[in-house]
């Protein structure tokens, strides 16, 4: 038994001994197949924030998992304002992680939203935190100062413009003048003046600024043995003028507190002049409030005033004021004493009309009148 298992065993041995003889010859074994590479998907890690201040840049930072298939790494967002989607390239931080920064001006009440996108090494994008579909959204605060010019802005009727124009006579009636060296005793101190301004009302910390252009002509008792300006007749020696501009700004110190700064250019009939003014509102700047100021010009007089502004209804204004000047060019002050009616006519005009009397002396007086047209859009 053992012989006969040993020669089947000794046959199969042979017989593939010469199965292999017979394959052709450099032929290799059949090689193993190699495992396939693991699937590799970029994660990002994001703690959002639900709220975020106004007009302040906004900083988004996210870690990101296997950043070795990822080519770019992109904040997009839109805001309340525009539904237009902006992309913001996120870049590795110094302290790690990718940071992107949405810029301050597009961080506004009421809210934002966004999403992070990755794009991969094979050109596909990839939705990373939130999507387009569905925006994370950012609450946005109002800010206090936005809310006081919101507010302000709806109380005028979104007029932030104002174009207006003024005119005023005033006289005084006759002063004396000192010295007379020509014999004339006393003169008649009198002026008429037109005004053009353009004004912009931020509503914000500068409440307004403005640009005032004018002039002024009259006949005033000024120093009777001053030098006359080449190419002037005896005839005119009392005659006054001035051409002037006078930028202006409002801040706001308190909703109750607001100061105006003026600086005044001007070309009078003795030459170029400068001067300066100021004024301080107490109360509601578009409502019932008292102004106390003052204006001087070199060389053409100083101005010291005061005016209460009364609401007597929603569009009518009155305001009594009470003015003390030495304009224009008179070597005594006067006093002024008017009175304004100003009304909102609708669509943007509004008018005033003012009249009182003046004088410098008190054997000598006159009235005064003028009006001023606006048109705010």
């Amino acid at each position: 038994m053992v012989t006969r298992i040993f020669l089947a065993l000794t046959t199969l041995t042979a017989l593939a001994g010469a199965q292999e003889a017979a394959k052709p010859a450099g032929q290799a074994p059949p090689a193993e197949s190699a495992p396939a590479a693991p699937q590799v998907t970029p994660k990002v890690h994001h703690a959002p924030r639900s709220t975020a201040r106004a007009h302040e840049t906004l900083a988004v930072v996210a870690d990101i998992e296997h950043p070795q298939v990822v080519k770019r790494a992109l904040l997009v967002y839109r805001t309340a304002e525009d539904a237009k989607l902006r992309e913001v390239e996120m870049l590795r931080a110094s302290d790690g992680p990718y940071r992107a920064e949405v810029p301050a001006n597009d961080v506004a009440w009421p809210s934002l939203e966004y999403t992070i996108e990755l794009e991969l090494m094979t050109g596909q994008r990839m939705a990373a935190f939130a999507s387009r579909a569905e925006l994370f959204k950012v609450q946005v605060p109002e800010d206090l100062m936005d809310v006081r010019e919101r507010a302000l802005s709806e109380r005028l009727g979104g007029g932030r413009s104002v174009f207006a124009a003024s005119g005023d006579y005033v006289d005084f009636g006759r002063s004396k003048v000192s010295p007379n060296p020509g014999g004339v005793d006393s003169v008649r101190d009198r002026y008429f003046r037109l005004e053009g301004s353009y004004t912009y009302r931020p509503l914000r910390v500068v409440t307004e600024f403005s640009i005032k252009l004018g002039m002024v002509r009259g006949t005033a008792p000024v120093l009777g043995d001053r030098e006359l300006p080449k190419g002037r007749s005896e005839s005119e020696r009392f005659d006054v003028g001035l051409n002037y501009g006078a930028p202006t700004v409002r801040f706001r110190f308190h909703d109750q507190i607001h100061f105006e700064a003026e600086l005044l250019s001007s070309i009078t009939e003795q030459g170029f002049a400068v001067g300066t003014g100021s004024a301080l509102l107490l109360g509601d700047p578009y409502g019932n409030k008292l102004t106390f100021g003052f204006e001087t010009i070199q060389g053409f007089g100083s101005r010291f005033f005061s005016r209460m502004d009364v609401m007597a209804t929603d569009r009518v204004t009155l305001a009594p004021i009470v003015e003390v000047t030495d304009m224009p060019s008179a070597d005594k002050y006067g006093v002024r004493l008017l009175g304004e009616l100003a009304m909102n006519l609708g669509g943007g005009f509004n008018a005033a009309v003012r009249g009182g009397y003046q004088a410098r002396l008190a054997t000598s007086g006159g009235a005064s009148g003028g009006a001023t047209l606006g048109y705010a859009f």
